[in-house]
């Protein structure tokens, strides 16, 4: 039996429901989205359809039934499918809801919705439709999360959908999955796909630099939204996981690091994409004055593991035997696993006042907590933790590693349980 991620529980709740909004289910490349749809709809068989807007070739057969109407998208010489693809999808599907008996319904998912053009107001109209008639079509939009999110969503389908984010998978479901242990999650990071590669090294590197990075940044982002700079975000990206994550640098330095860096306010842009894209983020300095937050120098870190491991030149053998390399691995463990499990009113920082730090700063509201990695062998207590919760005497502080909470057991909670 195929792995069930936690978000097929909400997608089949709604799924059971009589269509009141379009269902998203949105996130980075090679998260399982579009597995734990077809999961869902081998339970509606004949009473669904599965198109994928960028696989090209001839009609598929469903792998669930023969018989039933699931199929991928058709493209002609490599052209994407048209406005008029998906209106016909959509009342092909129309046209099978209106033969349900009563009290069934029927399911649409389209997949990587975002790279048909104007999309988003073709789903408009098409739904508003739909939801005249009061017919029972559930629609699933599945994309990754950037520009379905933000450039369709927002603009016209605003109140007529309810998200289902999913994120890197975490060391629990790697664990369950994969049997990964703590060290092989450090290192060979979350994703699902690379995850029977791990004993052939060589060959896991290969497919994450091949099979996921690079569709990130070359389908993703590049040909999702305007880059007048492409290669210097690709140049960012390399240097900000494989040199760089888990450690705070100045914009300067990273401008003196790469070729035709521009400027600040260049590298801050490309920084938000390749965060939007679920690759890499730049934590700012956590302040009480929101500029301060804006000029700060960011702490890079990587939403998944596998990327620095990938990029860094370290095999797993190395990277363990090396203490301050692997104390970093662990550090930008806590990161990722802080970005990708935080609600959307938890923000994440850093802290710095030279020459304390505090690893991580989680806030909600006014709920405010301190957090210090400690992976090396002998516990000293952390004077940034100390000198932070005396400035601000409404923070709690938390040591994850030697000396506080075994780390594997902070990667088994989310990042908001944390903060209560």
């Amino acid at each position: 039996m195929l792995f069930e991620r936690s978000q097929i529980n909400t997608l089949r709740s709604r799924l059971s429901e009589q269509p009141r909004f379009m269902i998203v289910v949105a996130g980075p490349r090679q998260v399982g989205k579009t597995t734990m749809v077809r999961q869902a709809l081998s339970e509606y068989r004949e009473r669904s359809s599965f198109v994928a807007v960028d696989q090209a070739g001839p009609e598929a057969l469903d792998p669930f039934n023969d018989t039933s109407s699931f199929s991928v998208a058709q493209s002609v010489a490599g052209a994407p499918p048209t406005a008029e693809w998906l209106v016909r999808q959509w009342n092909q599907a129309r046209a099978n809801a209106r033969n349900l008996s009563e009290g069934e319904r029927y399911v649409l998912a389209i997949d990587e919705i975002q790279k048909i053009p104007r999309w988003s107001e073709i789903v408009k109209g098409l739904w508003d439709a739909d939801r005249a008639e009061n017919l029972p079509l559930h629609i699933v939009l599945l994309g990754s999360s950037p520009w379905l999110m933000q450039k369709g969503l927002t603009e016209s389908l605003a109140g007529r959908y309810e998200p289902i984010r999913m994120a890197h998978w975490s060391y629990g479901e790697m664990q369950a999955a994969f049997d990964f242990s703590l060290d092989e999650y450090i290192y060979f990071g979350g994703y699902p796909g690379s995850a029977s590669l791990i004993r052939e090294e060589t060959r896991w590197r290969h497919y994450v630099r091949t099979a996921l990075i690079q569709p990130n940044i070359e389908k993703d982002i590049l040909q999702m939204t305007r880059v007048d700079k492409p290669a210097l975000l690709k140049a960012l990206f390399e240097l900000g996981c494989g040199a760089y994550s888990g450690q705070i640098i100045a914009y300067d330095k990273l401008r003196g690091q790469l070729a035709d860096a521009g400027n600040t306010t260049t590298l801050a842009h490309y920084l938000e994409l390749l965060s939007m894209a679920g690759l890499l983020s730049g934590l700012s300095k956590f302040a009480m004055q929101a500029f301060r937050k804006r000029a700060s120098s960011p702490k890079l870190n990587a939403h998944n593991t596998a990327l620095i491991s990938a990029l860094a030149g370290y095999s797993f053998a190395e990277a363990t035997a090396d203490r301050s390399y692997w104390g970093r691995m662990v550090e930008s463990t806590v990161g990722a696993h802080l970005i990708n499990t935080a609600s959307e009113d938890c923000e994440i920082q850093y802290w710095r006042e030279s020459p304390l730090e505090v690893d991580f700063v989680l806030t909600n509201g006014r709920k405010i907590l301190a957090i210090e990695v400690k992976s090396g062998a002998k516990y000293a207590a952390p004077k940034g933790l100390e000198v932070f919760t005396g400035k601000f005497k409404d923070a709690r502080s938390l040591i994850v590693g030697e000396g506080g909470v075994p780390l594997a057991e902070f990667l088994s909670h989310p990042a908001d349980d944390w903060l209560e």
